[in-house]
């Protein structure tokens, strides 16, 4: 959100990743983003140590403005693909977006966990984490 680059591979290490496709002006989006908003939070600022997650934004909006305001107005502190980056074209083929809002749940190997994480916050709230977390192969420390 800040407008700093961060180095994908270290950013997304041992994570879960949480692929949010999206944009401002699609009104299913702006009702879901709070609902991620407060599921990222929960996981990573309540959770100690901090829930090996990450969510990647993959703008649809009109303009690389719209995108910011977005992120500025509805954005939880995840990380974004820069909006003029034509390797979201690559992610939306890939994963086979054809409508929005998508939130695709994938290991650090893009392997898809699940393309309902969307469904699975509403339905099932923090307690779909563990299921992804489950799947994808992370390996954790874990210490008393």
């Amino acid at each position: 959100k800040d407008g700093r680059s961060v180095d994908p591979e270290e950013a997304l290490q041992n994570k879960v990743v949480g692929l949010y496709f999206s944009a401002g002006w699609c009104s299913p989006c702006r009702d879901f983003t709070p609902v991620l908003c407060d599921f990222y939070t929960e996981l990573l600022e309540e959770t100690a140590p901090p829930a090996p997650f990450e969510v990647v934004f993959i703008s649809s909006d009109h303009s690389a403005e719209e995108m910011v305001g977005y992120m500025h107005a509805m954005h939880g502190d995840w990380l974004a693909l820069p909006f003029h980056d034509p390797y979201k074209h690559d992610l939306k083929k890939k994963y086979n977006i054809t409508a929005i809002p998508k939130l695709v749940i994938v290991k650090q190997t893009g392997e898809v966990i699940t393309d309902k994480g969307r469904k699975q916050i509403r339905d099932k709230g923090l307690s779909c984490f563990r299921n992804w977390l489950a799947s994808a192969d992370i390996f954790q420390n874990f210490s008393s």
